[in-house]
C-alpha cells in the first residue's frame, strides 16, 4: 500500500510536469486569429447565449477556474491576456464548464452538491476513523468503535467518490472546448493538435488525483476492516 502512495505521488509529479511543460510550449504559439484566452472565452460564451457569465483575472499560474455559484470565470494573467493556442484552449476549458452549468450538466450538477461534504470528510474522515479504532483498542468499546470507525471512512470516501466524479466533468468541458474552438475558426487544424496536447496533459492530473484517493481509502478501508477481526 505504501509502494502504491509514492507510486501516484510520483506520477502526479510527472502529470504535473507534462502540464506545465505543454502549456509552456505552447504558450509560445499564436492562435490563428491572435485572440487572448479571455477574448476566446468571451466569444464563445457570448455565441451560445451566456453573455451574463463574468470574465476576471485572478492571481497565480494556472489559477484559472468557473465558479457556478457566482457564475464567474476566473482566468490566470498567463491566460487571460495571451494570444496563444494554449491560453485560448485553457480558457475555452473553463467556458465549457459554463456551458456544462448552462445546461444542467448532471455530473457538474453532483460534483458542485458534494462540495461541501468532500471539505468535511478530507479533514475530519481520518481524524474520526482513529478517534474509531481508538475506542476499540484503548478502551475495548467494540461496537462504538467500530461504528465511529465506519462513519469515519464513509466519510472521506466521499473524497474518492468526488474525484471520480470529477473525471467526467473535466473530460466534457475538454471536448467541448476543443470543438468551439475549431467551430469559431481560434485554432486551425494544426493549433488544434497544440490545444489537444494541453488538455489531454491536464486530463491526466484528474486520472492519477482519482486513483490516488481511491487507495487512499483503501488504506483506511483496510485498517477498520482490519481492526474489526
Amino acid at each position: 500500500m505504501y509502494m502504491l502512495f509514492i507510486l501516484f505521488f510520483i506520477l502526479g509529479l510527472i502529470a504535473q510536469s507534462a502540464v506545465q511543460g505543454r502549456f509552456k510550449k505552447y504558450s509560445q504559439v499564436r492562435n490563428l486569429r491572435g485572440l487572448t484566452g479571455a477574448q476566446a472565452a468571451r466569444e464563445i460564451l457570448d455565441s451560445n447565449g451566456l453573455g451574463n457569465v463574468n470574465i476576471e483575472e485572478v492571481k497565480g499560474r494556472l489559477s484559472d477556474h468557473y465558479h457556478p455559484r457566482t457564475q464567474t470565470l476566473r482566468l490566470s494573467p498567463e491566460v487571460a491576456r495571451a494570444p496563444s493556442v494554449a491560453a485560448v484552449g485553457i480558457a475555452a476549458h473553463e467556458a465549457g464548464h459554463a456551458l456544462q452549468h448552462s445546461s444542467g450538466y448532471a455530473p457538474l450538477k453532483l460534483r458542485s452538491a458534494m462540495v461541501p461534504a468532500v471539505r468535511f470528510g478530507s479533514f475530519l474522515g481520518p481524524i474520526i476513523i482513529l478517534v474509531g479504532l481508538a475506542l476499540q483498542g484503548l478502551m475495548g468499546l467494540l461496537e462504538l468503535g467500530n461504528a465511529v470507525a465506519w462513519f469515519g471512512l464513509i466519510l472521506f470516501g466521499m473524497v474518492a467518490v468526488f474525484s471520480v466524479v470529477t473525471l467526467p466533468v473535466e473530460l466534457n468541458a475538454s471536448a467541448r472546448a476543443k470543438k468551439l474552438l475549431y467551430q469559431h475558426n481560434i485554432v486551425d487544424q494544426r493549433e488544434l493538435a497544440g490545444v489537444n496536447k494541453v488538455l489531454n496533459a491536464a486530463a491526466w492530473t484528474y486520472v492519477v488525483a482519482a486513483l490516488a484517493a481511491l487507495v487512499q481509502v483503501l488504506y483506511w478501508a483496510s485498517l477498520v476492516m482490519g481492526r474489526r477481526r
